[in-house]
């Protein structure tokens, strides 16, 4: 398999290439497939907007379920060590495995009022920054409405899925 050339690839193969860059939705990358990956999906700046595309075309239900999928920043799962491979290296590249227990309790206290806010986690592709800036960002969103701050949801998600996309073509 050539992940070099996602347009050599079968369905089979570019799905479970690209499976994981939408956090748990596989369907996202079946959809991209099936909407056409041509020589020009050879780049990454065209199949990364390709794959955006097809996530901003989803219903509101499939996009809701996908921030859904997203783990808590420095939440349970973290502590727990459940993360997926991507999120768990995502965090620690933002320092949030290095929060003191202070720390964590921000991170806490503002994942515990972003969701009672807008029914869904904190997204934030949090690669290039770190748990200050994080930390920064909950307290200036928590003041956003719930359609600006699903906006923006999807469009980290697309930020997270363009940096996974990077790590698997650079591999």
């Amino acid at each position: 398999m050539s992940i070099a050339k996602p347009s050599l690839m079968n369905e089979e193969e570019f799905v479970n290439a690209f499976a994981a860059i939408y956090e748990h939705s596989p369907w996202v990358a079946e959809r991209t497939w099936q909407g056409g990956v041509d020589k020009n999906a050879d780049k990454i700046d065209i199949l990364a907007r390709l794959f955006e595309q097809t996530f901003l075309k989803a219903s509101k239900a499939e996009q809701l379920q996908v921030i859904l999928a997203h783990p808590d920043l420095a939440g349970k799962a973290a502590i727990k060590g459940k993360l997926t491979k991507d999120s768990t290296t995502e965090q620690a590249s933002a320092g949030i495995d290095q929060c003191s227990p202070d720390e964590l309790k921000q991170f806490e206290a503002f994942n515990n009022r972003y969701k009672e806010k807008f029914n869904f986690p904190f997204i934030k592709a949090v690669k290039g920054s770190n748990r200050f800036e994080i930390l920064e960002a909950f307290k200036e969103r928590l003041e956003n409405d719930a359609d600006a701050e699903f906006k923006t949801a999807l469009v980290e998600i697309n930020k997270i899925a363009r940096f996974r996309l990077q790590d698997i073509l650079q591999e």
